[in-house]
C-alpha cells in the first residue's frame, strides 16, 4: 500500500450482492473492492467478522475472537451444496426464510441464519459421505487447515460442540467438569462429539476459503479488519481463559459524547495481572491471527487497553489500573504485540482519553483517528476546529465511524457559525460563498467537506460509506439495543454499483479528489 491513501469503511453485512442471501458475504466482496478501487479507494476499511451468539447482532460482542461468522459464507460457492442442488435442497421453511432475508429492507438476521445454518448442515452432511470417507483431496484440504488451525480452532471447535450438546446454555450452567475444563470431562466430550467438533472446523475452513479467496480478487485494495477490545461472557474465550477475566464486574465506557451516563457493555473486563503473568498469550494469539486475515486492522476502544472502565455490581465505577503508571506501561505492552503483527494498525482513539493515551500511540507510531467534528483546538475561546491540513500524517483523518450520526445529520444539527469556520479551510475559490443558513447538506457542501480530508496531512482518510453519498443511515446508535442497530444494507447490490449511475457518477467524482489529493 502507497502511504497516503484513501479507504472506504463498508460494513460486509451491509454491501450483499443481487445473487447473496439477505447479508453481505465473502463472495461480494471483489464487486465491492472493483467500485472502490473505481472511485479511487485503496482499502476497505470492514468491522468485525467474528462470530455472534444466535441472538446477538453487535459485531463488538463476539462469541469467538479467533473464528469467522458462518452467516458471512457463500452457499452458491460451497461446493457441497452445488452438489446437493442448492437452495433446490433447502426445506419449505427454509425456503421461505431465504425470501424473506432477501427482500427485506435491512439485515434480517434470524432468517439469515436459520436458512444458512440448514444449509451449511446439508453441506456438511454430503461432505462427510463422499469426501471425508473416502479420504479425498477435499479431506485431506480440511486435514491439513486443522493441523494448521490447531492452535485455535481445536478449543474451540470443542466449546461449540459442547454448547449445542448443552442446548445453547452458557457454559456457567454446564456440567462441573465441562464448565470447569476438567481434562477427563473435556476429552469424554471429544469423543462423544467427535462429529460436531468436525462440523466446526469444516465451517471455518470453508469461511476462510472463501475469505482467503476473496482478499486476492480484491486485491490492488487493501482489507483491513476490526479487532474487538473484549468478548462476551458466555464465549469460547472466556470459558478457555477463565481466570484471565472477572467475572463479577463489566466493563463499559465512561460518559462521553455518546453517552452522557456512560456505557455499560455487560462484558467481562481483563484480569490484567494474571493475563501479564501469562505473557498475555491471548493478545499475542489474536494478533497473530488479524495479521494472518487482513492488510491492517483497527484496534477498537484502544484506551480500554490502557485502562478499562469497570462497572461493578455495587457502587461506582472505577478504572482498571487505577495508577497513570501502570496504565501506561500496560497500554504500551500491549501496543506493542499489535504492533510486531506486521500488519498496518490504527487505532480507535476516541471518547474519554486521557492526554497520555494519545502521546503514547504517538510515540509508538501508531495512527489515531482525527474525526472532522470532534477536531478543535479545545483549549482557546470558542473550541475552534483545527484546520484538517495540519493533521499529522501519522493519522486517520475521517467524517466519523459506525458509532457516530451521519455526516449530513451532524451538519443540520450544528451552528452557522461553525459550519461557516469549518468551510472557511476550504478556501474561496471552492464554488463560491457557502450557504451556512442551510440546515440541509447540500451536494456541493457535502464534497467541500470531504474534500477538506483529502487534502488533510494525514496518510489515511477512511470515509464512512454514507458519508460519502450524503446520506442519513445509521449503522449503530451508542448505548442502545435496538433491532436498527447492525442492519444497515446499502440502496445497491454491490454487483450492480458499477452500472448504475449514482453510484457511477460519485466513483467519479471522489476519484477526482483522490487524484487531486495525491490518495491514488
Amino acid at each position: 500500500m502507497r502511504d497516503r491513501l484513501a479507504g472506504l469503511l463498508v460494513p460486509l453485512f451491509s454491501a450483499p450482492s443481487s445473487e447473496s442471501w439477505g447479508i453481505g458475504e465473502f463472495s461480494d466482496i471483489p464487486a465491492l473492492a472493483r467500485w472502490a478501487l473505481r472511485a479511487g479507494f485503496g482499502m476497505l476499511q470492514m468491522l468485525p467478522l467474528n462470530e455472534m451468539d444466535r441472538h446477538e447482532y453487535s459485531p463488538y460482542s463476539p462469541l469467538a475472537t479467533m473464528a469467522f461468522d458462518p452467516q458471512f459464507i457463500s452457499l452458491r460457492d460451497v461446493e457441497d451444496f452445488i452438489a446437493i442442488g442448492g437452495a433446490a435442497a433447502l426445506d419449505e421453511g427454509a425456503r421461505r426464510d431465504l425470501d424473506r432475508a432477501r427482500s427485506a429492507p435491512a439485515v434480517d438476521y434470524p432468517s439469515v441464519r436459520a436458512v444458512k445454518e440448514q444449509a451449511l448442515r446439508r453441506s456438511f452432511d454430503r461432505f462427510l459421505e463422499t469426501e471425508w470417507r473416502s479420504r479425498s483431496h477435499r479431506a485431506q484440504q480440511l486435514e491439513q487447515y486443522r493441523r494448521d488451525q490447531s492452535w485455535w480452532i481445536d478449543a474451540y471447535a470443542l466449546y461449540r460442540a459442547i454448547r449445542l450438546s448443552e442446548h445453547g446454555r452458557s457454559w456457567k450452567e454446564w456440567p462441573q467438569g465441562l464448565r470447569c475444563g476438567e481434562r477427563d470431562a473435556l476429552e469424554a466430550a471429544r469423543v462423544d462429539l467427535a462429529r460436531e467438533i468436525v462440523y466446526g472446523q469444516y465451517v471455518q475452513w470453508l469461511a476462510e476459503s472463501q475469505w482467503q479467496a476473496a482478499r486476492r480478487a480484491a486485491a490492488p485494495v487493501a482489507i483491513f479488519g476490526d479487532l474487538p477490545f473484549l468478548a462476551t461472557i458466555d464465549s469460547a474465550d472466556v470459558w478457555m481463559r477463565q481466570d484471565e477475566f472477572l467475572l463479577g464486574v463489566r466493563a463499559g465506557a465512561p460518559p462521553d459524547d455518546f453517552s452522557a451516563k456512560g456505557q455499560d457493555w455487560g462484558l467481562p473486563p481483563c484480569n490484567w495481572e494474571v493475563m501479564a503473568a501469562r505473557g498475555d498469550t491471548w493478545f499475542r494469539q489474536r494478533a497473530r491471527r488479524m495479521s494472518a486475515l487482513f492488510d491492517g486492522y483497527r484496534v477498537d476502544h484502544v484506551v480500554g487497553f490502557y485502562r478499562t472502565y469497570v462497572w461493578p455490581a455495587v457502587g461506582p465505577a472505577y478504572f482498571l489500573p487505577a495508577g497513570e503508571a501502570d496504565q501506561l506501561a500496560q497500554g504500551e505492552r500491549l501496543m506493542r504485540i499489535f504492533l510486531d503483527s506486521g500488519a498496518r494498525i490504527t487505532a480507535e482513539d476516541l471518547g474519554t482519553v486521557p492526554p497520555l493515551v494519545r502521546a503514547s500511540i504517538g510515540r509508538l507510531g501508531l495512527a489515531g483517528y482525527r474525526v472532522l467534528r470532534w477536531e478543535r483546538e479545545w483549549d482557546r475561546p470558542g473550541s475552534p476546529f483545527r484546520n484538517p491540513a495540519s493533521y499529522p500524517r501519522t493519522s486517520v483523518a475521517t467524517t466519523g465511524t459506525h458509532d457516530t450520526e451521519s455526516l449530513a445529520e451532524w451538519w443540520e444539527s450544528t451552528s452557522s457559525e461553525e459550519r461557516l469556520t469549518l468551510l472557511a479551510f476550504a478556501g474561496a475559490d471552492a464554488g463560491g460563498p457557502p450557504d451556512v443558513e442551510r440546515r440541509v447538506l447540500d451536494v456541493t457542501t457535502r464534497d467541500r467537506l470531504l474534500e477538506l480530508l483529502y487534502a488533510s496531512g494525514s496518510d489515511l482518510l477512511v470515509l464512512p460509506v454514507q458519508d460519502l453519498f450524503g446520506w442519513r443511515d445509521r449503522v449503530n446508535l451508542p448505548g442502545t439495543v435496538s433491532g436498527s442497530n447492525w442492519t444497515y444494507r446499502l440502496r445497491w447490490a454491490v454487483d450492480r454499483l458499477e452500472s448504475e449511475p449514482e453510484p457511477r457518477r460519485r466513483a467519479a467524482d471522489v476519484r477526482a479528489m483522490a487524484e487531486r489529493h495525491a490518495r491514488i
